[in-house]
């Protein structure tokens, strides 16, 4: 009887080898949907500040779109 699974010692799975590569640091559902609301943020952002309202609260306006914006990407991007 012939044994057909590969028994190699030095690549078993629970031991990750030297070319396994590296899981990605974000992945790519997070990465849109913080990208996404960081462009939110930017334009309600710079809208804040064409409307006349000072550099702190067009800042608060952009950093609120962006709090606000994430939840509801992560819901609509899947």
């Amino acid at each position: 009887m012939t044994n057909t699974q590969n028994s190699h010692p030095a690549h078993s799975p629970s031991q990750p080898s030297a070319s396994d590569p590296e899981p990605p640091f974000l992945s790519l559902h997070t990465t849109v949907v913080l990208l996404a609301a960081v462009v939110i943020g930017i334009v309600f952002g710079c809208l804040a500040a064409i409307a006349g309202t000072s550099a702190a609260g067009a800042v608060a306006a952009g950093l609120t779109a962006v709090g606000a914006s994430v939840p509801v990407l992560r819901s609509l991007i899947r």
